[in-house]
């Protein structure tokens, strides 16, 4: 089997991350990366065993020997990067947040289609197998019918005004960083619960933190109404270490997710909680090889296949529009001068 070459441009964290899990992949191997400095590039190579280095991101989308690239940049980059590499007719896995906007993906979703080339945003928790079982769970009724969803996602970073976490030109904030995670868990729960992929939301009142110094929401709470009566609260941020953990509940029990963002970064085991009333809890383990690896195969299928988009669980163009779309309302209601937004009334979003 001939695998998928993969190029990797940006080399913080998350690149270093991915290039890990992807010595794991069944489907594809790391070929090249790149940077702004060639540096930079060779030492990440070196550290990764890459065989080619480039010094600019330009130079890697010039590269024959790449058939995938995936775009590790701050998300304001992301949008002359995915536009530069399905020009180039490379396929792309792209960093979450995909865009700073919903027009930016819409642009990004278009020019994946008139080049033929697959796209998917890099949710890698919507790869991992617990979501599956959890949908199966919910789909065979084993709660009865959802009502409640709980999803978090925060930690505590220390102020940084050179970090891009706090420069609001860099898309910085919690509900770019992390809320997405939990905007796209409920949309998938709410649409899973009514036998579709996603569900949009119907309503949307929240609050929040905006920083008195850096500008960007750095705590943010919303309630979020779905169709069917199913009600969502989801909170993140920058500046709050929260439980990190998603709940559903329903007329008959209850799911919990204890690990449901990066609890298998490395591989193993992942707990999944179910509680039916009156009963006591069960633990259900889901084990995984590492979720950067099962990411990375997933993308390799369906270019094996000649697909252009993800196929559920895995974001969809229509899912990743409908989260961005779902984000920019989020941020949108949080815009209020002071440090603080209080609750707003639910306001329709169609």
């Amino acid at each position: 089997m001939t695998k998928l070459r993969w190029g990797i441009i940006g080399t913080g964290g998350i690149a270093n991350t991915f290039a890990d899990g992807l010595r794991r992949s069944q489907t594809g191997e790391l070929v090249a990366v790149a940077s702004r400095t060639r540096a930079k590039a060779r030492d990440f190579a070196k550290k990764h065993d890459v065989p080619t280095a480039h010094g600019s991101y330009s130079e890697l989308m010039a590269d024959r020997n790449v058939d995938v690239v995936y775009i590790a940049t701050p998300h304001p980059q992301h949008l002359e990067w995915v536009l530069a590499a399905a020009k180039a007719k490379k396929h792309i896995l792209c960093e979450k947040p995909l865009a700073l906007h919903h027009d930016e993906a819409v642009t990004m979703v278009q020019a994946a289609w008139e080049n033929s080339v697959f796209f998917m945003e890099a949710y890698m928790y919507r790869c991992h197998p617990q979501i599956a079982r959890m949908s199966e769970l919910i789909r065979a009724g084993t709660i009865g019918d959802v009502r409640s969803i709980q999803a978090s996602f925060g930690f505590f970073a220390p102020y940084d005004p050179q970090s891009r976490l706090f420069d609001p030109s860099l898309g910085g904030g919690g509900i770019l960083d992390v809320g997405g995670y939990c905007t796209s868990m409920v949309r998938l729960i709410a649409g899973v619960a009514q036998g579709k992929p996603f569900a949009e939301a119907e309503k949307l009142s929240v609050f929040g933190q905006i920083g008195k110094e850096s500008g960007v929401d750095e705590f943010a709470t919303a309630l979020i109404v779905f169709p069917g009566e199913i009600v969502a609260t989801i909170s993140c941020g920058l500046r709050l270490q929260q439980e990190n953990k998603v709940r559903i509940e329903g007329s008959g029990g209850s799911l919990t997710l204890p690990q449901p963002w990066t609890g298998s970064t490395n591989g193993g085991e992942t707990p999944l909680i179910l509680e039916r009333n009156g009963e006591a809890p069960e633990t259900i383990t889901i084990t995984s090889p590492p979720i950067f690896a099962v990411e990375a195969d997933i993308v390799g299928h369906h270019i094996a296949q000649g697909h252009r988009e993800a196929a559920w669980p895995a974001m969809s163009w229509s899912d990743t529009l409908g989260n961005i779309r779902l984000q920019d309302e989020w941020r949108r209601t949080m815009d209020a001068p002071g440090p603080f937004t209080m609750a707003r009334p639910a306001a329709s979003l169609h």
